[in-house]
């Protein structure tokens, strides 16, 4: 089901004055499709996802879920009354209940009650989804923090929500159950057809489970797109730091054609690049370079031909991550961070050269 947000406003009260949380917010998810909200903490993306649920009322502003208007001008529909599940940070389960009356919950509590003939079907149907079914009598402080995120999904899920919000749900894990479960919510979203709107910090958890990610900041959105856009062709330098690992190199403009690669001098040296339209001659511009775009060699082994832009330093640090080494490298007193694979002999004192084509250069102006 389709979710539009229009022009939404947010204004908290504080002893300091007025907050503006929100400032006027423009998305739509498409019917199906797991859209994520990106940002670092307190730029708005969970009050947006709470407007959106009915547990925040905007000051301005419009939202739809389907066809059904849910807020506009003052007008509100009730949480219980939006065709929505939702799963919490915190997972908000139930300490005195047992797995089964966590998730039978909502089916008490929804638009139309399901009957209580039909709510143990139920119920076993969202357990096996999440591969509970065999805990549904334990009680819920036996559980782990992996099977609390799960019992939390299943509750959201067991009324059949055109619908599901998830505010952060894997931020209280370890690495390795991360990882798992958020392929986990990524297959189970898709094999059920469910438009999901997700609220993460965590940059790898959105280049890895959405269709399309929203980077905020300070109550806006600074871009929208595809997570293979955001990650190669920021719109602006915010972007680029916060999705991911990348250099900057600050410099000025010495060639801008129309057409072509243009030039920027910097401190680390000459680098060829296409120069957006409009930015002139003389411009000061930083030029974005993501680690893994720089191929490294040797300075005493770097025979062959140089095809792109180069650039020389000594490597001050190497440290091994396993699934690469990532070095930092001083280039005329510019740290430059690149990644190396695991099986090179590159370390800490070694002359090399840095590579990288021109079209993995992105360019913005000051």
């Amino acid at each position: 089901m389709r979710v539009g947000v229009t022009n939404l406003t947010k204004t908290y009260d504080s002893p300091e004055g007025p907050v503006e949380a929100l400032m006027g917010i423009n998305f739509e998810i498409a019917a199906g499709e797991f859209y994520t909200l990106l940002g670092p903490s307190g730029c708005g993306k969970s009050t947006t996802l709470r407007c959106i649920a009915g547990l925040e009322h905007p000051n301005g502003g419009e939202i739809t879920i389907g066809d059904d208007i849910v807020s506009t001008g003052g007008r509100s529909t009730p949480p219980n009354l939006r065709p929505i599940g939702m799963v919490f940070q915190s997972y908000a389960i139930w300490p005195h209940m047992t797995v089964f009356n966590n998730v039978v919950f909502p089916l008490k509590q929804a638009r139309s009650r399901v009957p209580r003939s039909e709510r143990r079907a139920r119920v076993m149907e969202a357990l096996a989804l999440v591969k509970m079914e065999e805990l549904a009598d334990r009680p819920a402080p036996h559980l782990s923090g992996g099977q609390q995120q799960r019992v939390a999904l299943a509750r959201a899920l067991v009324s059949k929500p055109d619908v599901l919000l998830l505010d952060e749900p894997l931020s209280n894990l370890d690495a390795r159950l991360r990882h798992d479960l958020r392929h986990e919510i990524q297959t189970l979203t898709k094999s059920l057809g469910i438009t999901t709107l997700y609220v993460t910090h965590d940059q790898v958890e959105a280049l890895a489970m959405s269709d399309r990610i929203a980077v905020m900041l300070d109550g806006v959105i600074l871009q929208e797109g595809s997570p293979r856009d955001i990650y190669l062709r920021p719109e602006n330098d915010f972007v680029a730091g916060f999705v991911g690992q990348v250099n900057f190199f600050k410099g000025k403009v010495t060639e801008a054609p129309a057409q072509g690669l243009g030039a920027v001098e910097t401190g680390a040296g000459r680098i060829s690049c296409t120069i957006p339209a409009g930015i002139k001659v003389g411009a000061a511009v930083s030029v974005s370079v993501r680690p893994e775009s720089l191929a490294t060699r040797v300075a005493n082994d770097a025979g062959g031909v140089f095809t792109g832009n180069v650039l020389r330093g000594k490597v001050t640090q190497a440290v091994f991550l396993g699934d690469s080494i990532d070095c930092q490298v001083e280039v005329q007193g510019h740290p430059v961070r690149a990644k190396v694979e695991t099986t090179s002999r590159i370390g800490v004192g070694d002359e090399v050269y840095l590579e990288f084509d021109p079209s993995a250069c992105v360019v913005f102006e000051d």
